[in-house]
């Protein structure tokens, strides 16, 4: 078996692996159809061989005003442009799709349903059905990431359920289970899996042969779902830290999720607010590496809260919580703090 594990994987895996990936990935009653499922060596990965899969040089993908970082440098890479969709506070509206696409055609859209990143939204089943109306009338493919989706265990069926034709599902095990286990999934529709078996073959993103078999053990033994239900009870703890630690301030997040999304109080602004908090030892994300419009420079930081210890992180969040109240006057009197927390 060890001999086995130790050879290259193939795209497509095996069947057991396909079988394991399918029963993961099932979701609001909904399970994929495991001849379509590729594997890659993580899900961004799967996110870079999905886009290359659907997307020429010079294409247009519509995607969320705030967006996962690495989809700006995948898009850079690939020649194309993304385009921002309008929303409003209950996620991208349909209408701006189509919109979008009367302007000039979308190759594809890039969503993230469930628990967004940076924002933490989940879109209702009502908006759900109404975006996959309008992909329908398109013919718009869709890469719906699902990377944090375990988290969330409410009854939204995925997009996949409700324009199966059209949505490619990206999924991976580093955030249920571990960044050493680096498996990637892709839930394509039958008649696009070839296209995406190419793409990851060209970009040398296969899956590792013992990370594979490992997945498929863990899975089958329950693992996988042990680990990925401890941790959802571990962001319903962090969430309230943050809740605790930074109340009376614009934070925005859903109970199951592993971040926050701070709206900055004045006059801090997102890039002075991230170098004074590096200086105190703290690290934070600025809504900028999120943004697709540069223009468009959101004043607010996204809290990571899954890898710091709890006692460092209610420090860490402590300490924010005093320096967005002392003000960037304040900070730039005393200097550093030279303190040595990380975690947010």
């Amino acid at each position: 078996a060890l001999a086995e594990a130790l050879r290259p994987a193939a795209a497509a895996g095996t069947r057991a692996a396909r079988e394991a990936a399918a029963g993961l990935l099932a979701a609001g009653g909904h399970r994929p159809d495991p001849d379509g499922i590729v594997f890659t060596g993580n899900a961004r990965q799967a996110v870079a061989a999905t886009l290359a899969s659907l997307v020429r040089p010079g294409g247009r993908v519509g995607v969320e005003p705030l967006t996962y970082p690495l989809v700006k440098q995948i898009a850079a890479r690939l020649g194309c442009t993304l385009v921002p969709l309008a929303t409003d506070e209950r996620g991208p509206l349909p209408e701006s799709v189509a919109a979008a696409h009367r302007t000039a055609p979308l190759s594809a859209l890039y969503l993230q349903p469930t628990l967004h990143n940076p924002t933490s939204l989940t879109l209702s089943a009502e908006r759900r059905a109404a975006l996959a109306e309008v992909v329908h009338s398109l013919g718009t493919p869709v890469v719906e990431d699902r990377i944090w989706s375990f988290l969330h265990q409410g009854g939204e069926p995925p997009l996949a359920a409700l324009a199966p034709g059209l949505v490619h599902v990206v999924d991976g095990l580093s955030k249920r289970v571990a960044p050493g286990l680096t498996v990637g999934f892709v839930s394509a529709p039958a008649d696009r899996a070839g296209a995406v078996v190419r793409a990851v073959r060209s970009g040398g993103w296969s899956a590792g042969g013992f990370a594979l078999e490992a997945a498929v053990r863990w899975i089958g033994d329950g693992t996988v779902a042990r680990l990925a239900d401890a941790k959802r009870r571990q962001a319903r703890q962090r969430q309230r830290l943050v809740a605790r630690e930074l109340d009376g301030f614009a934070v925005r997040s859903d109970p199951a999720a592993y971040f926050a999304w701070w709206e900055l109080p004045a006059p801090w602004r997102a890039d002075t607010f991230t170098a004074a908090a590096r200086a105190r030892g703290i690290a934070v994300t600025p809504g900028t590496a999120f943004s697709v419009d540069p223009n468009r420079t959101p004043s607010a930081v996204r809290l990571g809260l899954a890898s710091a210890p709890e006692p460092d992180l209610t420090r860490a969040l402590r300490g924010l919580a005093e320096l967005a109240r002392e003000g960037p006057a304040a900070e730039a009197g005393e200097g550093s703090a030279g303190g040595a927390v990380r975690g947010a």
